[in-house]
This record gives structure tokens, sequence and C-alpha cells, in this order.
């Protein structure tokens, strides 16, 4: 479904928004179809916004809590992205060996302190270069974003989508999820 946050409009300064409310997924008994419907991999990690402005990089939670010093090596490869001003919407996720994100994975990373060994997952672009993208269909958005995440870093990573198909995209999900077992 595509999303259109509430955001200020472009920045005649350049800035991008402090912290952006993100909209949240709702659960559905079956995938919506059609043409108009982008559909995505569900993350098992923590949502996460990265605002970048110039050589400030933080990672926003959610509710909007700056989560930068738990996860320095993240901050670390935002900087490689070829961007001045940014807002990105994503998930922070551990993954197993097979591909899939696994929460647990993501709780004993933090527990033992392997925060760099997370991967950022950037599903949407909000803001980019001094101009707000919210009201861009999700589509243009992704169009957007991808080329900036094509720079071969390994922590950081484009969330690829498909367009329509939803039921037989969400079967293949789940089959997926149920032939790999549980993170155990």
């Amino acid at each position: 479904m595509a999303r259109h946050p509430k955001t200020p409009g472009n920045s005649a300064d350049g800035h991008p928004p402090t912290w952006i409310e993100p909209h949240l997924t709702r659960l559905v008994d079956e995938a919506p179809d059609g043409p108009g419907w982008v559909h995505e991999i569900k993350y098992d990690g923590y949502r996460m916004h990265a605002r970048i402005d110039g050589g400030d990089i933080r990672l926003l939670t959610r509710s909007g809590l700056d989560w930068s010093h738990r996860y320095q090596a993240t901050v670390a490869a935002l900087r490689v992205l070829n961007v001045q001003s940014a807002y990105i919407d994503g998930e922070l996720a551990a993954v197993r060996p097979d591909g899939v994100t696994a929460f647990s994975r993501l709780q004993a990373a933090m527990d033992d302190g392997r925060t760099g060994e997370l991967v950022f997952f950037a599903f949407d672009l909000l803001f980019l270069n001094g101009e707000s993208t919210a009201a861009l269909p999700l589509i243009e958005r992704k169009e957007r974003l991808e080329p900036l995440f094509t720079i071969g870093a390994p922590r950081l990573r484009f969330s690829e989508h498909v367009i329509g198909n939803g039921p037989k995209f969400r079967e293949r999900e789940h089959s997926l999820l149920i032939a790999q077992g549980d993170d155990g």
C-alpha cells in the first residue's frame, strides 16, 4: 500500500525533518492484489529511521528515540551513502546464514555487543537533499532510494519489492519461512 507520511515540505536550509511518525503495517486476512499494491518482505527486527544531515547521522526508533549510540557500526556504514541530507525508513535486523532475519539473533547481538553484524534494510525515502519526497507515490520514492544502496556496503541493503500479485507473493514468502524453520 502506498504510504504518504505527514511531513513538512521542502526545507529551505536543506535539513531533513527532526522526526517523522512512521506509518505502521496492518494485519489483514488476505494480501491485496493488483498493480496499485507494492509488496515487501517483513523483516524481523527494529523499525529504524536513518536521519542524515551532513555528518550528523541519527538512528531513530519508531517513537522518535535516538538510538545512534547503540548502533555505531550502522551509523558508520550510513556515512558512505552519497547524500547531503536524507530521511530513510527501514528495519535494523540480524540475518541468519540462510538470509532470513531473526529477532532472537538481534537480541543476542545486542546482549553480546555484536551490533556491528546487523543489517539496515532500507524500504522508503521520505526526504532527500533538501526535498521532501513524502508526497510522492511509494514506487517513486523507492526508485530514488534504490540507487543510494548500490554501493556494495554489506550492512546496508535496499528492500526489494514486488508490484501486484499479493496472494502469490504472500504464499511464496510463507512457504519459504516454513521450509526454513524457526530460528531455534
